[in-house]
């Protein structure tokens, strides 16, 4: 879903690709480097994508097209703290000119939960895809992990994709892909998207790339509310987040 660090590993993924070389990555716009599925007029670039094509998509798993999943293609799945998440989105939608934006984080956070927010609901969207963790061509990693430790985080990225980088390769897409990177990069931080549909005057498409903001936006009651209904729709879902300690 937006927030959780698509773009983020659009960037990890094609300094993958090319083993740390970053001449593609500051040369071709993110949205072509790697389509939307969902996008209209993606299409016409994913069928010119070299092998191997990589792909974006917000969608949830149960509208994912069906042949998709009896393919080879690998799908890595990035989550957050669905509270970093709902700020990340209430600013986002700020700027994305289809929006109205919310007239403040109470009323966005009340349609986050109630999943009226963009892509429906977070909470069937992270159920949706967790059951293919079990899924050798399926990977999932959390915004967290990677805050914490990007170099162990591409490390196993290029173990689950096949790649195999040396040390000084690593070393580049580490520090091509971190947050002040991918802001001063003009193709990474969509500041070619024109005004009419992202309009950057009002906000940063890429703010503040960092874990824990929602304690500087949340108050008490909030949180409780949010952490309350958090329990109950992820109780049966069997598996312990990062954000889960933290929060």
């Amino acid at each position: 879903m937006p927030g959780e660090g698509t773009n983020w590993m659009i960037e990890i993924l094609n300094l993958i690709k090319h083993k740390g070389d970053s001449t593609v990555s500051k040369t071709v716009p993110i949205h072509i480097r790697s389509p939307w599925y969902e996008t209209a007029g993606s299409e016409e670039y994913i069928s010119k994508m070299d092998s191997p094509r990589i792909i974006s998509s917000h969608l949830p798993q149960h509208i994912f097209a069906k042949s998709f999943f009896k393919s080879k293609a690998k799908i890595i799945y990035t989550m957050r703290n669905p509270k970093d998440v709902v700020v990340s989105m209430f600013y986002f939608t700020k700027i994305l000119n289809i929006f109205k934006p919310a007239e403040n984080l109470q009323n966005f956070l009340e349609d986050f939960v109630q999943g009226k927010a963009l892509y429906g609901s977070w909470f069937d969207h992270i159920k949706g895809w967790m059951q293919m963790k079990n899924d050798s061509r399926f990977f999932f990693i959390t915004y967290e992990e990677l805050t914490q430790d990007l170099r162990g985080s591409i490390v196993r990225i290029c173990k689950f994709l096949g790649y195999e980088l040396d040390d000084a390769q690593i070393d580049l897409v580490v520090e091509q892909s971190t947050f002040k990177s991918m802001k001063e990069n003009k193709m990474s931080n969509w500041s070619q998207v024109p005004s009419d549909v992202l309009d950057q005057s009002k906000g940063s498409f890429l703010r503040k790339g960092k874990s824990g903001d929602w304690k500087n936006h949340f108050t008490v009651a909030q949180s409780e509310h949010f952490d309350d209904i958090y329990q109950e729709k992820m109780k049966d879902l069997k598996m312990t987040f990062p954000w889960e300690q933290a929060s």
